[in-house]
């Protein structure tokens, strides 16, 4: 279909099979958010408000798409989507309250605009990253497909993000494993101020579709009833035929990107051209030269929708600001609490007992044991399922849990990661490995901007465990030996465990999978096969949050995690020196009563770590040791960790790189203090 033609739909209503119930219900629908809309501009022009995006223009795509989904399928809707949120019936007083910060929102003051979601409307709010919700509406369309539910879902995206990776990634996920996902594009012809053609050579954002073997229809976006038609036939195809389909509105913003950046950079005639195609005006005319509305309804409808707003928004500003409460918002960052032990931790690491098993093996026995106790848990990754990845952790697992359960997963870990949050939103579990865990980097966003703080802003848990092949001494180099805990330790709304023993490996990751908060679980890859200890058979857990007292002694304290510990075990061995080693095991949050008391009774301490000093875990431990045992130190906090470089890839240069060669060092001048 050619632009020329589409543009000629925008103003030819066909009703179909619709009763003038049903186009006098849609205009009401479609009256809402505008008349919404005007009154936040116009609170904005008071300064009672002080910021609004207004979707003035392209309500019949958000209307639309609600009215042609069924009330308890997911909506991931963006900025310009006001209409989804009323179609579905989300109370206009607790909109105004979201808008204002107030708590009768739904993210506590924590969030604005439709920065949320809401599992009681089935509806998703976007981050301001855009492209991410792509991928979250690839797992939430999986859940319903691997539960064999006939349910569809549908997430709106913009012409401009759909020139990020994201897009891509997503798109050719729900492809490949063909999802029951429509994939919205509003193609207002502006992504902020740059126009379409300097965002794209395509003349239609539709046709890369065929690039990814997908359907696509392109709608009128302004025209209501050709949005509602194509959805409703779209959705109940993808119902019984479950794969995606990628459909583009044509439509136009009428305002700026939002109020303040103005629209200055718009030509007047297309304003002009794109009045004329109002999608609010041009139905109710289409609806009074039909006789199915009247002026007097028409104006009746109208005061009544305004009273409605004017309550609402008395009700939201009538309420009173946000009441500051530090418990509250420190609690809420998980959705499960940590709850630490007292000083004398002695888990598996130090106690169990069980066959030997090497370090790999724990591993794998701690997912097949979760996979299970919990039948909507999916693992995910590249090569995972008849390979068994990369190190061979999940073979096996498609002969006992299939390949539903066990997916291998497109070279695109942003979609996939997202596709992690979309399962979790859904009632699911997932697991996605890293191939290395230096290959995070491309879903950086999906875990720092949507895993963490999805619980905090709106309630919603990420029950997403991502493993992390992760560490150096093998000669991989600087793209597969990196250690990037750090990355993670500093981000709310994380759990970041580190295991050192096989019992702890396989007890800390079913905590992980038990666990509804999102956990980053590294795994150091060269104890893999080099490293055996005892392991309980069955499931158990270790708890997230305690470290464990591998020794005691008396001269100093020395706090690891990871290979650290066995570089520190061997030193002890070697140099006879007394010391409480801790092994941290959970990074995030760190255990810290163990540590300040064990460094209250030693007055030394050693922090080593197998990541770079600056900015590694290291300078926050001894930070904490300084503020709080100042008085009980007989020496300043000592770091070891590795060199403020790349990882070299040549082995004797990597050695002089790791830590491990000037820990003996730092020990004998720490004892010695």
């Amino acid at each position: 279909m050619t632009i020329e033609a589409i543009d000629k739909k925008q103003l030819a209503f066909e009703r179909g099979k619709l009763s003038n119930t049903e186009l006098l219900d849609i205009y009401e629908h479609l009256l809402r958010p505008r008349l919404i809309e005007e009154k936040m501009l116009s609170m904005l022009r008071q300064g009672r408000i002080s910021k609004w995006f207004s979707g003035i223009g392209q309500e019949a795509v958000a209307v639309g798409a609600a009215l042609a989904m069924h009330p308890d399928e997911y909506i991931l809707p963006m900025h310009r989507n006001l209409g989804t949120f009323t179609s579905r019936g989300v109370p206009m007083a607790r909109l105004f309250s979201q808008f204002q910060g107030r708590a009768n929102g739904f993210t506590k003051g924590r969030d604005r605009s439709f920065h949320f979601g809401t599992q009681e409307y089935k509806l998703v709010g976007m981050i301001s990253h855009l492209g991410p919700q792509l991928g979250v509406a690839d797992g939430i369309a999986l859940a319903h497909k691997l539960r064999e539910e006939k349910k569809c879902t549908l997430v709106f995206t913009g012409d401009g993000a759909t020139s990020e990776g994201d897009f891509h990634e997503s798109v050719n996920t729900a492809a490949v494993w063909n999802l029951p996902v429509i994939i919205v594009i509003e193609n207002n012809g502006y992504g902020l101020s740059t126009p379409s053609d300097e965002q794209f050579k395509c003349e239609l954002l539709s046709d890369k579709a065929i690039g990814y073997g997908m359907e696509s229809r392109v709608v009128a976006g302004n025209n209501i009833l050709d949005v509602i038609h194509t959805l409703r036939e779209v959705s109940e195809s993808i119902r019984q035929n479950p794969r995606p389909v990628l459909v583009e509105c044509m439509t136009f913003r009428m305002r700026g990107h939002e109020e303040a950046s103005g629209t200055k950079y718009v030509p007047q005639e297309l304003f002009d051209a794109w009045e004329k195609k109002d999608p609010v005006m041009n139905y109710e005319r289409w609806l009074m030269n039909t006789g199915l509305l009247n002026e007097p309804d028409m104006n009746g409808m109208r005061k009544k929708i305004k009273g409605e707003i004017a309550e609402a928004v008395e009700i939201a500003f009538a309420e009173p600001p946000i009441t500051v409460d530090l418990s509250t918002e420190l609690s809420d960052v998980y959705a499960k609490p940590i709850v630490q032990s007292s000083m004398n931790s002695k888990g598996p690491s130090v106690t169990a007992q069980g066959p030997e098993k090497r370090f790999i093996e724990a591993i794998t026995e701690g997912m097949r044991e979760s996979m299970r106790k919990f039948p909507n848990l999916v693992l995910m990754g590249q090569d995972i399922a008849e390979y068994g990845g990369a190190f061979k952790v999940t073979d096996g697992f498609v002969a006992e849990f299939g390949k539903g359960r066990v997916r291998n997963t497109p070279l695109c870990e942003s979609a996939i990661l997202g596709a992690g949050l979309g399962l979790s939103i859904n009632g699911m579990k997932a697991m996605v490995e890293m191939q290395f865990a230096d290959f995070v980097t491309e879903g950086m966003t999906q875990i720092i901007n949507n895993y963490a703080k999805a619980h905090w802003r709106w309630g919603q848990n990420a029950d997403v465990v991502v493993r992390m092949p992760t560490g150096a001494g093998s000669g991989a180099g600087p793209f597969h030996s990196q250690s990037n805990e750090a990355w993670f330790v500093k981000t709310p709304g994380l759990k970041v465990v580190y295991p050192a023993f096989p019992a702890d490996a396989k007890g800390l990751l079913c905590s992980a999978f038990e666990d509804p908060d999102p956990v980053i679980y590294f795994e150091h890859k060269n104890l893999y096969r080099s490293l055996t200890g005892p392991v309980p058979d069955g499931w158990y857990t270790v708890p997230i949050g305690e470290a464990a007292l591998l020794r005691e002694g008396t001269n100093l304290t020395i706090i690891t995690y990871g290979m650290g510990v066995h570089w520190a075990l061997a030193e002890l061995d070697a140099t006879k020196i007394s010391a409480d080693l801790i092994d941290l095991r959970t990074l995030l949050p760190w255990h810290k009563e163990l540590v300040l008391e064990s460094v209250k009774k030693t007055g030394k301490a050693l922090v080593l770590h197998e990541d770079t000093l600056t900015c590694g875990i290291g300078g926050e431990i001894a930070a904490v040791i300084n503020e709080e045992c100042f008085h009980y130190l007989d020496a300043p906090v000592m770091r070891v960790a590795s060199l403020d470089t790349p990882i070299p890839f040549d082995t004797g240069l990597e050695q002089q790189f790791l830590a491990k060669g000037r820990l003996r060092e730092a020990l004998e001048r720490l004892s010695k203090y």
